[in-house]
C-alpha cells in the first residue's frame, strides 16, 4: 500500500474517530445509509398509531363516532405497526452487515500495520494487549455500532416529530416536555467526566491482566519445572484481582450520577401531563389534542432513554477508536511500489549503523557476501550477528549506511519484492495451524506434494514425519505436542528449502538439532551454494555458536561490540583472530565434555 494514502488515512482518522469508522465499511457504507433511513421511518411510522388513537377520540368527542371510521383508523394503525416492525429489521439486518465490514476493515488494517511496522514496534506491545486490542476491543464496536448508528438517528428523529407535535398543538406543552433536561444533561456529563479520568486505567489494567494471563498459560512448563506454581499463580490471580476491585470502584464513583440522568432525561411526561391538563382546563387545548400530548411525551421516553444509553457507548466508542489509533499510527517502514530489477544475489552492507532506541549496536559494518558463496557470522552474545541477519531481511531499517542485494538498496524495493528473494530461518520456529504438509508449503503455495516430500527428506523430515499418526497430514498442534525443537528446526529449514530463495539466512537454525541429523542437514544447506539447476549460486549466511557447523565457509566474519573484528577462513582465523581462536577452543571444550569422560578430542584435527 502507498506510503502517502497510509499517512493521509491516518490523518483523517484523527481528526474524526466516527469517519474513521465508517471509513471501514467498504462496501458496507450503502447498507448503514439504508439502514438509517429505514430506522427513522420504522420510528416516524411507531407514532401513526398515536395519531390514530387521536383521531378516534376526535370521533367519539364529535359523535359521529361508527364502526366504518373506527375500523378505518384501526386498519390504518395496525398497517403503520407492521412497516414499523419490518423496517426495523430491515434496518438492523443492513447495520450488522455494515458493522462486520467495519470490524474487518479494522482488524485487516492493524495486521497490515503490523507486517509494514520495523519489528521493534510490534514487539513494543505485549501479547495480551495485542489480543485484547485485536480481539476483544474491536468486536466490542459491534454491537454499539450495528444499533447506536441506525437505531439511534431513527431515536433522534421520535423526540424531534414529537417535540414538533407538541408545539404545533401549543408552544407551552413543548417547553413542558423539556423541563427536565438542564439536570439530567449535567447529571450526563458528570457521569462522563469521572469516567474519562478512569477510562485510561481501565484500558491499562485489562491489559495487564491479558498479559498475566497468557504468560501464565505459555510458561505453564516452566512454572511447573521451577515450582514456581505458587508464585506465578498468586501474580495471575492478583492481576485479576486488582481489575476487578478497579471495576468495582469505577461504576461505584458514577452510580449516582449515571441513575440520576436515567431517572430525569426521559421524564417529559413531568412536564407535559400537568401542563395538559391545566391548558385542558382552561379550553387552550381539547381534551383530544391534551391525550395526544401525553401520549406523545410517553413516546419519547423509550427514545430519550435509549439515546442516553447510546451516547454512553459512543463514548466507549470512540475511546476504544482512540486507543486502536496508536496501532493504526504505527510507522511504517518506507517501500517504492514497484519491483527492482537485479544484478545477481551479491548481498553488500556499507557503513550501516544500527540503534535499538538510543543504544548503537552496530557501529559502520561494511561487509560484502558474493552470490554462490557460505559466509558465517561468529562472535560472543551481543556483538550484532542477529541484528545484521534481521537487518538483512528488513525487520529494521538501518539508521545510516545501506544494504543493498544484486546492487539495489532494500529500501528501493517492495517488501514483497523482498521477502521473495530472502528465505530467513531462526532458532525459534512456528509452526501454523495446519497440516506438517501445509506448513511445509507455506515456502512455496504451488507446489505439489512431491516438491514438499522432496524438500522434507532434504532437511531431514522425512524420518520422524512418517512415525506421527496421520504422517504429513498430521495437525501441526497435535504433532507439536510430540516434536522436539530440532524436528521443528528442520520442519522450518524444509519450507526454506521448498521456497528456493536466492538469500538463505539461518539465524542459529540448527541450535537444536543432533549432531547426526545436524551434519545432514548442513549437508544440504551447502549444496544450495554450490548445487545445479535452480538451486546453484544461492547466497547464504548462517549465523552460528556451534562452530563446528560453520567451519568449512567460504567467509567467517567475527563481530564484536557490533564491529567486524576479523574475517577470512577457518585455518587463516585460528591464526591471526585471538577471539576466534578462544571461541573454537570453547567449542572444542564443550565437545570433549559432552561425550564424556571415556573420549577425549584433544587435538583440533580430531574435531575437524
Amino acid at each position: 500500500m502507498d506510503e502517502k494514502k497510509l499517512s493521509s488515512d491516518v490523518q483523517a482518522d484523527k481528526q474524526n474517530f466516527l469517519s474513521c469508522l465508517l471509513s471501514y465499511a467498504s462496501g458496507g457504507k450503502q447498507k448503514l445509509i439504508l439502514s438509517v433511513i429505514l430506522s427513522a421511518v420504522s420510528i416516524t411510522a411507531g407514532l401513526v398509531p398515536y395519531y390514530c388513537f387521536y383521531s378516534v377520540i376526535c370521533l367519539f368527542m364529535d359523535g359521529t363516532a361508527g364502526m366504518e371510521g373506527i375500523l378505518q383508523w384501526s386498519l390504518l394503525a395496525f398497517a403503520a405497526y407492521a412497516v414499523k416492525v419490518l423496517c426495523f429489521g430491515l434496518s438492523t439486518t443492513a447495520s450488522h452487515y455494515a458493522a462486520y465490514h467495519i470490524l474487518e476493515g479494522l482488524r485487516n488494517r492493524v495486521v497490515e500495520r503490523f507486517l509494514h511496522a520495523p519489528l521493534g514496534e510490534a514487539a513494543k506491545h505485549s501479547i495480551g494487549e495485542i489480543k485484547s486490542i485485536m480481539v476483544d476491543k474491536i468486536e466490542e464496536i459491534e454491537p454499539p455500532l450495528a444499533h447506536m448508528v441506525p437505531e439511534g438517528s431513527g431515536h433522534i428523529v421520535l423526540p424531534i416529530v414529537s417535540m414538533t407535535a407538541l408545539a404545533v398543538i401549543d408552544w407551552r406543552l413543548f417547553l413542558a416536555s423539556l423541563i427536565t433536561f438542564p439536570l439530567s444533561i449535567v447529571c450526563m456529563g458528570l457521569t462522563f467526566k469521572i469516567s474519562g479520568k478512569n477510562y485510561d486505567k481501565y484500558n491499562q489494567s485489562l491489559a495487564q491482566m491479558n498479559s498475566n494471563i497468557v504468560e501464565y498459560v505459555e510458561g505453564i512448563e516452566v512454572i511447573k519445572a521451577f515450582g514456581r506454581t505458587g508464585e506465578s499463580y498468586g501474580k495471575f490471580s492478583s492481576a485479576i484481582l486488582d481489575y476487578k476491585t478497579f471495576v468495582v470502584k469505577w461504576l461505584s464513583s458514577t452510580w449516582v450520577t449515571m441513575k440520576l440522568a436515567f431517572a430525569l432525561f426521559p421524564s417529559t411526561l413531568l412536564g407535559v401531563l400537568p401542563v395538559a391538563l391545566l391548558l385542558g382546563a382552561d379550553g387552550a387545548v381539547t381534551a383530544a389534542e391534551a391525550a395526544l400530548a401525553v401520549m406523545l411525551s410517553m413516546s419519547m421516553v423509550g427514545s430519550l432513554a435509549m439515546l442516553e444509553v447510546f451516547v454512553n457507548e459512543l463514548k466507549k466508542v470512540q475511546m476504544t477508536v482512540e486507543e486502536l489509533q496508536e496501532y493504526l499510527e504505527m510507522p511504517a517502514m518506507p517501500e517504492k511500489g514497484w519491483n527492482a530489477d537485479f544484478k545477481g544475489y551479491d548481498v553488500e552492507l556499507k557503513d550501516v549503523q544500527f540503534s535499538y532506541e538510543k543504544e548503537e549496536v552496530l557501529h559502520g559494518i561494511s561487509l560484502k557476501l558474493p552470490q554462490g558463496s557460505f559466509t558465517a557470522l561468529v562472535g560472543p552474545s551481543g556483538s550484532g550477528k542477529s541484528t545484521v541477519a534481521r537487518l538483512i531481511s528488513r525487520f529494521y531499517d538501518v539508521a545510516d549506511g545501506s544494504i543493498s542485494i544484486g546492487g539495489v538498496d532494500i529500501r528501493d524495493m517492495p517488501l514483497e519484492q523482498l521477502t521473495g528473494i530472502v528465505s530467513f530461518v531462526a532458532q525459534d520456529n512456528f509452526l501454523f495451524r495446519c497440516s506438517i504438509k501445509e506448513n511445509i508449503r507455506m515456502g512455496n503455495p504451488d507446489a505439489d506434494d512431491g516438491q514438499v516430500f522432496a524438500a522434507a527428506r532434504a532437511a531431514q523430515c522425512e524420518e520422524f514425519i512418517k512415525k506421527l499418526p496421520d504422517g504429513y497430514d498430521t495437525p501441526a498442534g497435535e504433532a507439536g505436542k510430540r516434536l522436539s525443537g530440532g524436528e521443528k528446526q528442520r520442519i522450518a529449514i524444509a519450507r526454506m528449502m521448498l521456497k528456493d530463495s536466492p538469500v538463505i539466512i539461518l539465524d542459529e537454525a540448527t541450535a537444536f538439532t543432533d549432531p547426526e541429523n545436524e551434519d545432514k542437514i548442513q549437508k544440504s544447506i551447502r549444496e544450495l551454494t554450490n548445487g545445479r539447476g535452480a538451486s546453484r549460486g544461492k547466497t547464504l549466511l548462517v549465523i552460528a555458536h556451534r562452530l563446528s557447523t560453520i567451519k568449512n565457509a567460504d567467509n567467517i566474519v567475527v563481530l564484536e561490540n557490533g564491529k567486524i573484528l576479523a574475517q577470512g577462513k577457518q585455518e587463516e582465523l585460528l591464526k591471526t583472530c585471538p577471539l576466534y581462536a578462544g571461541l573454537w577452543a570453547a567449542h572444542i571444550g564443550a565437545k570433549n565434555w559432552s561425550v564424556g569422560s571415556g573420549r577425549t578430542l584433544s587435538t583440533e584435527k580430531e574435531v575437524q
